[in-house]
């Protein structure tokens, strides 16, 4: 049976914030934010919505506020993370954050991270200004960056591994910054095993 997506709308912090959906209400949750140049639709695009709601989880993509068709906020990244995570019901999610999103996972992770069962930074922006409170957060982490990416270069992903002691890393060959769109298949198998080990271990 192919897992139904469905668009969604949530109000936090008095905007109207668009999300996709797929997967039971009730199972291991995983929540996926975007970079700049994409929105929610990319995780529908690239099939990882419905491979994750196939794989017994419920996937829920949102469009970041001013993006996509979710309107802006006037609040901080990181206590709109959480309230959507309240609001939502999602229990102790496998948090995913390319690029841009790292001004709201970033923040969230360093004040909320007991709220999350896992967390996979995928070439976010504002590590190095983080690092210093990343210091010792326990959160299971998979970094993943691809080989090319110009942007923010792999070795960055090298400050999170000496900052959050349970952080593993994961180079995607041939693939740059948007490292999931040239290297689709690979990354999906990484998130996964990820999610997996994840919601066993919680």
């Amino acid at each position: 049976m192919t897992a139904a997506i469905n668009s969604k709308l949530v109000k936090i912090q008095g905007a109207n914030i668009h999300y996709l959906e797929s997967g039971e209400q009730n199972t291991k949750s995983v929540l996926f934010l975007h970079g700049a140049s994409f929105s929610s639709q990319t995780w529908k695009d690239i099939g990882t919505l419905k491979l994750l709601a196939e794989k017994g989880y419920r996937a829920v993509a949102v469009d970041v506020p001013g993006y996509g068709s979710s309107e802006r906020i006037s609040g901080s990244p990181g206590e709109f993370l959480l309230e959507l995570i309240e609001v939502l019901k999602l229990n102790k999610p496998v948090l995913i954050s390319p690029s841009m999103s790292g001004n709201y996972s970033l923040p969230f992770v360093v004040n909320h991270s007991e709220k999350l069962s896992g967390f996979v930074p995928v070439a976010p922006v504002g590590i190095m200004m983080f690092t210093q409170q990343l210091q010792g957060i326990q959160l299971p982490t998979l970094a993943i960056w691809g080989s090319n990416d110009t942007i923010v270069p792999v070795e960055i992903a090298d400050e999170l591994l000496k900052a959050m002691p349970n952080a593993d890393k994961i180079v995607l060959p041939n693939a740059g910054h948007a490292c999931y769109m040239r290297a689709t298949d690979e990354f999906h198998q990484h998130l996964i095993k990820f999610c997996d080990r994840c919601s066993s271990q919680s």
